[in-house]
């Protein structure tokens, strides 16, 4: 038996008898008590012996509990002293899985133990951030999310997080611009073309994006309510699914970020129509801006945004912030984001968390005026 109980148990019971005294002395025998009252001053003694016993076991178990504190990673200094597991809500290939295991490589050499990637696509993002959001807030599970973090709460009717109050920002990364890209065998090489032959041939062609409330997906819907096409909508579970999809010719037409794009446009595998921001992008220099093609209203780029539990300490959300921005200081990592197109931002917790309420409403505005559905 332990516990309470166990210690009052301890404090009752009767303590050790003592030895004998020895025989009273003359001056003693002279002014001795009565039995009946030695006995009263015996029983008193125990009484107090037994107050005494209690108070220093009560006294034992308070010095214990404050000289042994809660071991968490932030009091022992030890974080992380064990893997650490990134959530990515969509699959392996896309954006924020190339972003999260290019930064969770960095964080591992830094912190001397893995930061692993675990992919759980589906649902338009919201299975896996659900999930990152029901985690235990220890540090030992953080998440990499695209915009779609602060786009679903404005397209779907429920979604199992509250991106304010669920998760503590850490920071956005980086983003990167999204790109509208369609198979080589599609017989157009402008954006005026593609919207020529998709006007010429209602119905018959559809367009592949990266997942339900991706900024690729709004990209497309925009696109497609502006020039008034008639093109089917088809999910998938991040760009890189919907890039496989295109280049086997199913949906050859795609709304993707441009990250994973790149490799493939410059292969010659797809065929790069535009970027879809106000500039051109230094990964693809050749490549015009959506507004150069005459197209503008449709720009958007997609944030990789680092997340942790609501509850995570403090202190190993500033120190994954400091080793975030060490990281993306480092010049591979610097030649690495801008090959991919990603552009480092970096930002303060403090200032992502400003940003989250606002960017919510701005994309519900998006989501209403171009009566975007989520499809069921």
């Amino acid at each position: 038996m332990s516990g309470p109980l166990h210690k009052l148990r301890l404090a009752e019971r009767p303590p050790h008898p003592l030895p004998p005294c020895p025989p009273p002395s003359g001056e003693d025998r002279a002014g001795a008590t009565s039995p009946r009252k030695r006995g009263e001053v015996k029983t008193a003694a125990t009484r107090n012996r037994s107050a005494l016993i209690r108070f220093l076991l009560a006294a034992a178990a308070l010095f214990v509990a404050n000289a042994a504190p809660a071991q968490t990673p932030s009091s022992t200094g030890a974080y992380p002293s064990r893997p650490v597991r990134i959530i990515v809500p969509f699959a392996a290939g896309g954006p924020s899985d190339i972003f999260a295991r290019l930064i969770g490589q960095k964080l591992s050499d830094q912190f001397g133990k893995p930061f692993y990637v675990e992919n759980q696509g589906g649902a338009g993002g919201n299975i896996g951030m659900g999930n990152a959001a029901r985690a235990a807030p220890d540090g030992y599970t953080l998440a990499v999310v695209s915009s779609s973090f602060m786009v679903n709460p404005g397209l779907y009717e429920k979604i199992p997080y509250d991106p304010e109050k669920d998760f503590v920002p850490i920071t956005i990364a980086a983003y990167a611009p999204n790109l509208l890209a369609v198979n080589p065998m599609l017989p157009v090489n402008k954006v005026s073309e593609l919207v020529a032959l998709v006007r010429a041939n209602p119905g018959r062609y559809n367009f592949g994006h990266s997942g339900v409330g991706t900024t690729p997906h709004l990209s497309g819907e925009m696109f497609k309510h502006a020039q008034g096409l008639d093109l089917v909508s088809v999910p998938f579970n991040g760009s890189g699914p919907a890039l496989q999809s295109a280049l086997g010719g199913h949906t050859p037409i795609s709304f993707v970020v441009l990250s994973p794009a790149v490799p493939l446009v410059k292969e010659g595998k797809m065929r790069a129509l535009a970027v879809l921001s106000t500039t051109r992008s230094g990964a693809l220099p050749d490549v015009p801006s959506i507004v150069e093609a005459g197209y503008p209203g449709i720009e958007a780029d997609t944030q990789q945004c680092v997340l942790a539990p609501a509850g995570t300490p403090r202190e190993i959300v500033d120190l994954i912030y400091r080793q975030i921005v060490a990281a993306l200081a480092t010049p591979d990592m610097k030649e690495r984001l801008a090959t991919l197109g990603f552009v480092p931002v970096a930002n303060t917790p403090a200032e992502f968390a400003r940003m989250i309420g606002p960017e919510v409403a701005r994309w519900k505005q998006v989501i209403q005026e171009a009566n975007i559905k989520a499809e069921p």
